[in-house]
């Protein structure tokens, strides 16, 4: 895993940039999706939903003994499960401080998200930045 949420960046950047047009591109998201760690049936609980997703969507953030923070997720839709795992690739691993001050919107718009997705998605995509960073703001200042 890269260093850095800027180097993470870089390197989906370029895969998208690889794969050219969005149809192979949301083939992609889809395929990292399946790749996520699945979430046991206690976590899919009210707690970790995340409010503002047309999907139903569930993030688990857990504080690491080293200081960083790790993320979980799992939604039932496809490509949904996919943009967590962009958004856990990106934020998953990292100190929270730095997590807290990351331009997420740039970085969405760098991998063309912002305009490939529905409003609709847009939104819960937004929803699930602004938890990932809300969680991460209340443990940067500790």
């Amino acid at each position: 895993m890269p260093d850095d949420i800027q180097t993470a960046l870089n390197d989906l950047a370029d895969e998208f940039e690889l794969l050219g047009d969005w149809e192979e591109r949301y083939r992609y998201v889809i395929e990292l999706g399946r790749e996520l760690e699945p979430l046991s049936e206690a976590e899919h609980s009210d707690a970790n939903k995340v409010r503002g997703c047309a999907s139903q969507v569930w993030l688990v953030t857990e504080p690491r003994s080293d200081g960083l923070l790790g993320f979980r997720g799992d939604s039932d839709a496809h490509i949904v499960r996919g943009l967590i795992a962009i958004l856990l690739r990106l934020f998953s691993g990292r100190p929270p401080a730095a997590i807290a001050g990351f331009d997420a919107r740039a970085a969405l718009e760098r991998l063309g998200l912002s305009s490939a997705l529905s409003a609709q998605r847009s939104n819960g995509l937004n929803a699930m930045v602004a938890r990932i960073k809300r969680d991460a703001e209340a443990l940067a200042w500790r």
